[in-house]
Order: structure tokens, then sequence, then C-alpha cells
């Protein structure tokens, strides 16, 4: 027989029979490595352990210490399991597809009566079973016909459609999971006792469709899945502390926004919330004043013509709200897009009149209100919507003047971060997509000259290869909130393809005319957004310049109305947002409905108070009240409710 040469991670190399499995090569280098074996990595690829290797090739063996594939593996291996448990207590239940996702995995399931929570238990104890009955799993693969006529005999429709998706040069894999069988391109575990019983939980059921068909219904179940209990038992209080911090719960809590179907995507903001957003985008205008930058406002509806040109209308039009207008004495209506972005409009404004080199960088900011579609399922709350503002800017540069921008871009956005509470980002690099504008060679010259002043900027980029705009490579700017969730908000994108289709010029000083480099930048994103980070990210307790009501003044008695309207005076002159609370409840009715209202500090006065001109001070979070003067309070107060950049 003829062999192959295998080369592991240490550099070594040894010679294996040619249709050896990853199995068989665990079990060569050591007995306890082929029993701790669960898969492989050939070639950079995961392999099942039962899969032959049949030429030379680089090759890891996985165990459970190996977080990556020990994950994907047991997620993958915990869906079967599910759904072999789901037909051995319903036989008459459809089968579809059950991938795995970021913490565990969904399957889809046609089956006539709604799955019940009751069920989900069940499922769980079944599952438990199939795991301790430690059945072997195998594979083969068959061709086309044979596999199409398997699931024909077995009434699985859905099987069938998926064969026929299959690329014809893809190999059909077959898997067993004792007598349950499965369509799946692997790899999996070798038998279902590999899998930790106490280390996975379903979540629930939801509706799905068979991709994305409306008329074909479906029932989704999800489920967590780990490598061990800690793990399980670690993220489900990650998930406890999520929903106590999900915007949408503490927005109702804070009368900041809500949401109706009659605007899908969109915010309706209340006063509080409006606070916050009015707040958040005068400090980020003082702060781009500051940075040298203009602001412009551009118009919301645009005709198809600046798109197309722009090249949005090829490659952007799915994400578009497209609106016909009858033009007076037009012979077709008229189409036009509500503005999914503002860089075309900025560049219409850069080409107004003649640009010198000596007007470069132009800094040109505009916090634009954007519509885009995005499905309904991928709408959460403020997060993701369909309407939103964005802190934008584009800088008109030369090709010299990119690395100095670069680094004047992360400067600034490291000063917005901070003051806003986050003093650590990541920064990612993102190359040419797919779909894009321009020549390769225009994207070789934009992606060297982007990552250039990354590093010149000292930065060193996590690479984020084919997630570029179309027009061009991007940096990507992610924080991680409290609870170590990463968020993707700023961005920074070298663009040297919308000024030479929308004709964007400078006069250089060679008296030539040529192309300015366009620099897209965004710094929180989309405000709406950022707000909601900002939200989950403090528990609703936001800093207290930011707090929409900063101050409630309760009375313990009636007789103390009048100090506590002069106090709300002399608080609102200071600068400070108060209010005044005189119902006639008692006091801690009062802090508790305030303090899930996540006021921050609430004064108390009754007759010592007013006697003494002092204030009972309590601060949100804190079990502990204080006494302080009227005067104090007031100094105290006043320097917080100051927004960082001006103190």
């Amino acid at each position: 027989m003829s062999q192959i040469s295998l080369t592991f991670p240490d550099g070594a190399s040894r010679s294996f029979d040619k249709g050896a499995t990853p199995a068989e090569v665990a079990a060569a280098i050591s007995k306890s490595l082929g029993k701790k074996a669960i898969s492989a990595t050939v070639n950079g690829q995961h392999w099942d352990l039962a899969w032959p290797i049949e030429a030379d090739a680089a090759i890891a063996i996985n165990t459970m210490q190996d977080a990556e594939p020990a994950l994907e593996l047991v997620r993958h291996d915990f869906a079967h399991v599910m759904a072999r448990a789901v037909q051995a207590i319903w036989p008459d239940v459809k089968v579809t597809i059950g991938p795995v996702t970021e913490h565990g995995w969904f399957y889809d399931f046609d089956r006539a009566e709604p799955f019940t929570p009751e069920d989900l238990g069940q499922i769980e104890a079944k599952m438990k079973e199939i795991i301790n009955a430690r059945d072997v799993v195998r594979t083969e693969v068959w061709d086309r016909d044979r596999a199409r006529k398997f699931y024909e005999d077995a009434g699985e429709p859905y099987k069938v459609e998926l064969v026929d998706r299959i690329p014809g040069d893809a190999p059909i894999r077959m898997y067993w999971h004792g007598d349950w069988q499965d369509l799946c391109r692997g790899p999996h575990l070798s038998h279902t006792g590999q899998l930790p019983g106490d280390a996975f939980k379903l979540m629930g059921v939801s509706g799905a469709h068979w991709f994305g068909d409306t008329s074909r219904n479906l029932q989704r179940i999800t489920g967590i899945g780990f490598r061990n209990r800690e793990e399980l038992k670690a993220h489900l209080n990650f998930l406890e502390e999520a929903a106590k911090r999900d915007h949408r719960k503490l927005g109702r809590e804070m009368d900041l926004f809500h949401l109706q179907p009659e605007a899908p995507g969109q915010i309706f903001w209340h006063p509080n919330g409006w606070t916050i957003y009015t707040m958040l985008q005068d400090y980020m205008r003082r702060q781009q004043r500051r940075g040298g930058y203009v602001e412009v406002n551009t118009p919301q509806v645009v005709d198809r013509k600046l798109w197309e040109k722009s090249g949005h209308w090829d490659k952007y039009q799915e994400h578009m709200f497209i609106v016909e207008v009858d033009e007076e004495h037009a012979r077709e209506k008229a189409v036009n897009a509500l503005k999914p972005m503002n860089c075309p409009c900025h560049v219409e404004i850069f080409k107004v009149g003649l640009k010198s080199y000596r007007d470069l960088p132009l800094r040109m900011a505009e916090f634009g209100s954007c519509a885009r579609y995005e499905p309904s399922g991928a709408l959460h709350g403020i997060m993701r919507v369909r309407g939103f503002t964005q802190d934008d800017a584009h800088i008109f540069a030369t090709e010299e003047q990119i690395a100095s921008e670069c680094q004047k871009f992360i400067d600034f956005l490291s000063a917005v971060y901070k003051d806003l509470g986050f003093a650590d980002f990541r920064v990612l690099f993102s190359d040419r997509p797919e779909t894009r504008a321009g020549s390769d060679e225009v994207w070789d010259k934009a992606e060297g000259a982007l990552l250039a002043a990354t590093r010149a900027a000292g930065v060193e980029p996590e690479m984020n290869p084919g997630e570029g705009a179309f027009y061009g490579p991007k940096l990507e700017f992610s924080l991680t909130d409290a609870i170590g969730r990463v968020w993707q908000c700023g961005t920074f994108q070298v663009d040297f393809v919308l000024p030479e289709r929308l004709d964007a010029s400078y006069i250089g000083a060679d008296g030539e005319k040529h192309r300015p480099v366009m620099l897209h930048r965004a710094c929180l994103g989309s405000f709406e957004r950022f707000i909601g980070i900002l939200i989950e990210e403090h528990s609703g307790k936001l800093p207290f310049w930011l707090a929409p009501r900063q101050v409630v003044v309760a009375s313990i008695t009636s007789e103390a109305d009048d100090y506590v309207a002069e106090v709300v005076q002399a608080l609102q002159a200071a600068g400070v947002r108060a209010e005044a609370d005189i119902r006639n409840e008692k006091i801690n009715y009062k802090v508790r409905e305030h303090s899930l209202g996540k006021v921050p500090v609430i004064l108390a006065v009754g007759h010592r108070e007013v006697e003494e001109r002092t204030v009972s001070v309590r601060r949100l979070g804190e079990k502990q009240t204080s006494t302080a003067t009227l005067d104090a309070i007031l100094a105290d107060l006043g320097t917080e409710a100051t927004p960082p950049d001006m103190r």
C-alpha cells in the first residue's frame, strides 16, 4: 500500500498508509491521545476522525481541550441528538436543518401541533437517554441518486430538497447516530456518549420558514451547549445579566422610547430618551468642531440617477427604500430612494466650486438621517433598526494625507470613547468583499494605504477578510461592554472609487486636476445603536451628565413643598436637570419608584432639612444616605452635570 506523509504542529512528520483515518493517526501517536481525540484539523479543514486521508497533509489532532473545534462538534452533535429525540417521541415529525450557532444550535421541524414548554423538558430527558446509550456515530459518502431515493422512501421531503441543493461536485455525507440518520457535512463525534449530558439546555420554540418561503411554516427549537457544566452555568449567568440590562426593558422602565407595528424598525423617542440623544449629539458636535470638521446637511430623498452613478443602485439596492413620484408633466414616474448613507451627497457638496490642494483635508460631517431595509426578523429594539442617524463624516484628502488623517481619527475616537466610559477597543482591518466596485489595482492601492496608515498610528489591527465596504477597505473599531459583549461601532474607510465615479476633483500644486481620496469615518456609528449600548453597558445607570432625569427632589412632608421648589429652581439654575415630587406619598414609595426609573440622585427634604437648609442625599445603587448643605450639593451636582469635554 502506498504511503502518505503527515506533518504535525511541532514540525515533525510521519508516514502512514494512504487512506489512514485521523482516529488511526491519533492511536498511533499514543493510546492516551487515541482515547481523547474528537476530531482533526487537516490542511486547515475540520475533519471527522473517520474520514480517510488520501494525500500528504498537515494534521493536528483535536481533543475537548481545543475550544473552537470542540464546541463546534458538541453543538453539532447536540443538534442531531435533539432531532433524534424529537422523532423518537413524535415519529410523524419531519426534520429539516440544524446548524450550529454562536452559543448552541437550532433545528427546524415540520409538525402539525405546536411544541410547548413542557415538550422541551420531555425532549431534554430523551436527549440524555440517547447520550447515555453511547451509540456509535458513523458516516458514509453516497451518490446523489441513492441519497435522494433514501429520503423519498423515508418520507423526508425536506431532505430530498436538501440533496437537490447540494452542488454537483460536493460529497453527500450520510451520518448515523445509532439507528437514527441525518444528511450532514460533518464532522461529528465518534459516539453519543462523548457529549456532556449536563452541559446543554433547550431555550425555546419559535416560528421559522423553509429557506425564507413564508408559505412553508416550520417550528424552530433552539438550544445552547458547551463542553462542561461550568461553561453552561457561566453562560446562563451571562444571559441572566444580559436580560437585566436589556435596553428594551430598561427603555420601558426609564420611559425612553417605544416601537410599534405601524413603523417597523423606527423609534418613537420620548422626552427622556430624546434628552440622552440630544446630549450625545451636542457632545459629538462640539468634539467635531474642535477636530476641524464643518457640519452640513443633505436631502433625505435623492433621485436614483445619483445612486446609479455612485454604484449604490447596483450594489446596495436591496437595502434601499424606493420612492416613486408622479412628477407633473413627466411621462414616467420619478424614481427616488431614501438615502441609506450620506457619502454621495457629501461628494456633491465638495464638487460645488473649485477646490484647491490648499483646501485639503476638508473634513465634512453630518448627523445624517438614513433609512435601510432590514428584514423584520433582524430588527432588535433600537440596536438594529430601519431609520437611524449616523455621526457620519467624510474627509477629502490627498494620498499623502491618508496616514496623518488616520492617526488623527484614531486619537479623536480614543478620546470620545474614553469620555463615554470605554477605555479600550479592538481594531479590525476589513479588506475587499466579493461584491465590490473598482479594479483590483485600485483595491491594492487602497488596502495598502490604509494598512500602512494604521500601523503608522501605532495600531496593529486584527484581520477581518472579505468584510470591507463595496467601495473600499475599512477599519472597524469594536468596544467590549461590562459583561464581555463586543460591539462594532466606529469605522474608517479609504475610498478611491466614489470620487472617480462622481467626478470629484481638486486643483493640485501643479495646476492640474487631481482626484481626492475620500475617507469615510464614523465614531459612534448610529446614535440609536450607541444609546442602546450605553443603556446596557451601564444597566440604565447612565453617567450623570447623560442621565435624562438627573435629580428628583422629594418631599417627606407637605410642609417642605416650598423648599422643594426652591431647591429644584437652584439646581436648574446650576445646569442640573431637576424635578420635584411633592405627591402625597410616603418617601420610601417615592424612592423605590424613582430608583426603578434609574434617577441617579434623589434629594429628600423634611422638617429638619427645611430648618437647616440641607438635603438628604440618596445616590442610585448606594444603600447609605448622607446629608449635604444646599450650597455644597449645588456645587457638586453642577460639576457632575457638566459634559466631560467641558470640564
